[in-house]
């Protein structure tokens, strides 16, 4: 397996308060140096214009980017510092030059409507009930449909959270993530998001905040990943500067195992 950040810790999966994250974007440098980082990239939510709550809006996607431009020059000698993106498959897209794009999705499309399947398990349970008759097996299969298609339509670097889905599933409380039919719906989605070798991240960001146990993607996902000759990249998706480094300790080691 190629891991592309298994010496110097870094992270490229940071969210900062210019969308849903808690911190500015200088006291994540600052906690970055703190921790040992060699490099950090931030990555903040591209604008999507049916959900404004959660992305970045164009005029703080402006100021995100003079800002990070800045404390690239501020800490050159310091840390390495990257200006990145997490564009959704449903985003409006851009044309500026990041130094990557993470290419996530986070709704499942039904009859027209957008249906986020990470906000609170609430609301998630309540999609699922009235758009699909309370029938986990057909969401799941609708979104591994879409998130086949996520790294080509983002122009992805590095594919997010990929089964995302499973977020709220902790215990197989919606559906069992060893049945037949989802490692199916899994892996023809992975099969077709791995035509172009892009990189899958290892994401500690649901273990952070109390979701799973697990990180993303699930082990049967990450084997697959190996097999398909796929480099893969350690990230903790991090929306507070305290777990910048989430999990990254336990991760290596049993990727080292």
């Amino acid at each position: 397996m190629i891991l592309l950040n298994p010496g110097g810790k870094a992270n490229f999966h940071t969210h900062t308060c210019y969308c849903d994250g808690k911190d500015r974007p200088e006291e994540l440098v600052k906690k970055a140096i703190e921790l040992g980082f060699t490099a950090l990239g931030f990555s903040g939510h591209e604008y999507t214009e049916f959900d404004p709550d959660f992305c970045m809006s164009l005029e703080d996607t402006e100021k995100y980017r003079a800002e990070i431009s800045r404390l690239k020059e501020k800490y050159r000698d310091s840390l390495r510092i990257y200006l990145g993106t997490e564009r959704d498959y449903f985003g409006e897209g851009s044309d500026f030059p990041y130094d990557y794009v993470i290419g996530s999705l986070h709704y499942v499309e039904k009859d027209g409507v957008y249906l986020s399947v990470d906000n609170t398990e609430e609301i998630m349970a309540e999609n699922v009930e009235k758009y699909f008759s309370g029938d986990y097996r057909a969401y799941v299969e609708r979104y591994y449909e879409i998130e086949a298609c996520v790294a080509e339509k983002t122009k992805a670097d590095i594919v997010g959270h990929f089964d995302l889905i499973a977020k709220f599933n902790e215990g197989g409380k919606y559906f069992d993530e060893d049945a037949r039919w989802y490692k199916k719906a899994a892996l023809e989605a992975l099969a077709k998001a791995a035509e172009k070798k892009p990189v899958f991240e290892i994401n500690t960001g649901a273990m952070a905040r109390g979701y799973r146990s697990r990180p993303y993607p699930a082990p049967f996902i990450l084997e697959e990943i190996e097999r398909l000759d796929c480099p893969v990249i350690l990230s903790s998706d991090c929306h507070d500067r305290e777990y910048l480094d989430y999990g990254f300790r336990s991760v290596m080691e049993k990727l080292n195992k």
